[in-house]
């Protein structure tokens, strides 16, 4: 598939698909519409010489676009934001096609086609581009590496991954290998199925019930790997979805119990968009666009909202604790990384990363 045309439309007048915009967790509409990687003229797929032809194809074209300054990165991403403008949208998925090229062959010959791969980093792509708010300070290559790996990742297990997991196991397999490996840590030996259970807080019966859903999910001896080798399963996934950021910090109890008696000292409706903003009643984090559709304001005004009630609660307290716990705790849509956090990633790797739901 070609990289994204310029606006281009149909006979009918409708826009180009890749000027689309896409609803959070639409994946299966973002796939049909991502930039297709093999060229029109491969009509059989099993022809290397063609399959390598259409992909280097591919590769000519996306680099014949310039790479985005900083600075052109805040314009599109302020038009994305304010004006739901198609080409900035479109402008800011060429630039960084490369960047999914880059990623994608890293999870090379582990299941998939480098062209499959880089079609799945492209669906990624797309959702870091309605989620990037430039307000945050850091390089979209920063933040749109996390979403293409995660859709790299999910795209790789479910190549491999015959049996359907009900959601509410893929949860609790998730808690508990997190769990597990927290007790494992601080006890330095593997915990106890009672210990287990009480870290969970969960019944020692269910605990017993996940154990055998445990070793009934173990990793495939064809399952992908991820960039270090290590085999990935359904539970990585979902585990380092609900890690939170692409920052990869956890919620302490503690702060959030602090956090939860502070939001009763501001304004009630700046309460409700951070509880529904940071899942902190125990739901999902909403994105800022699912906030302003529950309640019926715009998204830039729910943008505007949450940053008055995050300054209101840091000049409450002295303890640095729960202003770092929203600056690190994003949703998907924002994965709002300050100047320190752009620039530590950028001299521990090179400047490609990312992150979660598009807003």
């Amino acid at each position: 598939m070609q990289p994204p045309a310029d606006r281009q439309r149909s006979a009918s007048g409708s826009p180009s698909p890749t000027a689309t915009h896409f609803s959070a967790g639409d994946s299966a509409q973002q796939k049909r519409q991502v930039p297709q990687v093999r060229s029109a003229n491969l009509s059989r797929p099993t022809a290397r010489s063609e399959i390598q032809s259409g992909l280097q194809l591919y590769l000519r074209q996306i680099n014949e676009t310039p790479l985005l300054t900083a600075e052109e990165e805040k314009m599109l991403g302020w038009a994305i934001i304010n004006d739901n403008c198609p080409l900035a949208r479109e402008r800011m998925i060429r630039a960084n096609l490369r960047l999914v090229v880059s990623i994608a062959k890293n999870y090379a010959n582990r299941g998939l086609a480098l062209q499959d791969l880089i079609e799945e980093g492209n669906v990624g792509l797309m959702r870091a581009v309605e989620g990037f708010d430039p307000a945050q300070g850091a390089r979209f290559s920063t933040y749109a590496s996390w979403w293409i790996k995660q859709a790299i990742k999910r795209a790789l297990i479910n190549a491999v991954q015959p049996i359907h997991v009900p959601a509410y196991m893929v949860e609790l397999i998730a808690r508990w290998k997190q769990s597990s490996h927290k007790l494992e840590s601080s006890l330095g030996r593997p915990p106890s199925l009672q210990e287990l259970a009480d870290e969970m807080q969960l019944p020692l019966k269910k605990l017993r019930i996940i154990k055998r859903a445990v070793k009934a999910f173990r990793v495939p001896a064809q399952a992908p790997l991820d960039e270090e080798g290590r085999a990935l399963n359904i539970g990585d996934i979902i585990a380092d979805e609900k890690a939170g950021t692409p920052e990869d910090f956890a919620l302490r109890d503690d702060e959030l119990a602090t956090i939860r008696q502070l939001l009763e000292a501001i304004d009630e409706r700046e309460a409700r968009i951070l509880r529904l903003r940071f899942g902190l009643d125990g739901q999902e984090p909403l994105t800022l666009k699912q906030i302003a559709v529950e309640i019926g304001i715009s998204r830039e005004r729910v943008r505007q909202i949450a940053d008055e009630a995050l300054r209101k609660l840091n000049a409450q307290i002295n303890d640095d604790r729960p202003s770092r716990f929203f600056r690190e705790n994003q949703g998907e849509d924002d994965c709002e990384l300050n100047a320190d956090c752009e620039r530590a990633a950028a001299m521990a790797r090179p400047p490609v990363r990312a992150a979660r739901v598009a807003s």
